[in-house]
């Protein structure tokens, strides 16, 4: 879900980028859930494989692309920074105009996975460009890297919210919009094509199968987690409600989908969390779904609060989900798994 957040504290941001901040060792629980402090706004969170570290969205008008370490549970800003050294790959991504650091907004992420420690990151990014934003990333040294090589401008009109990886080195993404919400998929040499069927209101998350014959989509308009077929004709689509708004959908290691977002007594009680952080009613929910039965079962529910005001994501880690959220926490919950 895309809306204008409050504004980051300064103060938060410059302690990651020293070290652990003070944030992180006044780290209090909340009863039986726990967190890691520091990033803020961690509207979407990507594990990288092979290492104990996971990619954070930072959902601020200028905003930043974190590295938590599940381990040590801290976090340090990979993007923006005045170390960063932009190398375009024209050869992919010839239509780039060129690196942007200034009004960065980062919101979904999509990982692709490499043969060894080196990856491909996709971010999508919105403020002074709508775009996805190309990165490498390294995961062989003792700390995360990150290398802007390139950018996709969104097609005119359409903003986008999530984006997945898609075989061929291409990608996909939501335009989340209530009457006019589908998928767009870009493919090196081929550019933008709307994606047959995929019309819906509010399409929000999305992962796609490994073959890519399948694309999942978070209907935050609907509260129901849609499947898609990709590449037949005519298109398959089938869904299971879930009974909240879902915002982003991640793969879980057993292979179900963990669908995350929230619930209210209204759709505009949502939206004044957001906006007034007036919350009453209000809970941050995920929900675990098959995607081959299309079974949904609700794993945790969660008022809203100052610690997780509006959850937005979540993952497994070890033995436990966690969860990121946006209107200016610098929060990520954990909770036990079940």
């Amino acid at each position: 879900m895309r809306l204008r957040t409050f504004p980051t504290s300064l103060l938060a941001v410059a302690c990651l980028a020293a070290s652990a901040s003070p944030l992180e060792a006044q780290c209090e629980a909340d009863g039986d859930v726990e967190f890691v402090c520091g990033p803020v706004s961690p509207e979407d969170l990507v594990p990288v494989p092979r290492s104990p570290w996971l990619l954070v969205s930072g959902m601020e008008d200028d905003g930043y692309l974190y590295a938590t370490d599940t381990r040590e549970l801290t976090s340090n800003v990979l993007f923006p920074t005045q170390m960063a050294r932009p190398r375009l790959d024209r050869e992919t991504y010839g239509s780039c105009p060129g690196p942007v650091t200034g009004g960065f907004r980062p919101h979904g992420l999509s990982l692709r996975p490499g043969d060894n420690t080196t990856h491909t990151l996709y971010v999508v990014r919105h403020g002074e460009r709508e775009a996805i934003e190309v990165f490498e990333v390294d995961a062989g040294a003792a700390s995360l890297s990150l290398v802007w090589v390139g950018c996709v401008v969104a097609p005119e009109g359409v903003s986008m919210n999530s984006v997945a990886a898609l075989p061929g080195g291409g990608f996909v993404v939501t335009h989340f919009d209530f009457a006019a919400g589908r998928l767009w998929e870009w493919q090196p040499g081929d550019g933008w094509q709307q994606v047959p069927g995929s019309e819906t209101a509010g399409p929000n998350g999305i992962v796609a199968s490994d073959d890519g014959r399948w694309l999942y989509i978070g209907g935050w308009g609907t509260q129901s987690l849609i499947r898609l077929s990709r590449g037949q004709t005519p298109p398959q689509v089938s869904s299971v409600d879930v009974g909240h708004h879902i915002d982003n959908v991640r793969w879980a290691p057993d292979g179900s989908l963990l669908a995350a977002g929230h619930v209210g007594p209204t759709q505009a009680s949502i939206v004044l969390c957001l906006q007034r952080r007036q919350c009453e009613g209000v809970n941050s929910m995920v929900t675990r779904v098959d995607p081959e039965q299309l079974t949904a079962r609700e794993i945790v529910r969660y008022p809203s609060n100052d610690f997780l005001i509006l959850g937005t994501v979540a993952i497994e880690v070890g033995d436990e989900i966690w969860v990121g959220g946006i209107a200016g926490g610098n929060r990520i919950a954990r909770f036990t798994n079940r």
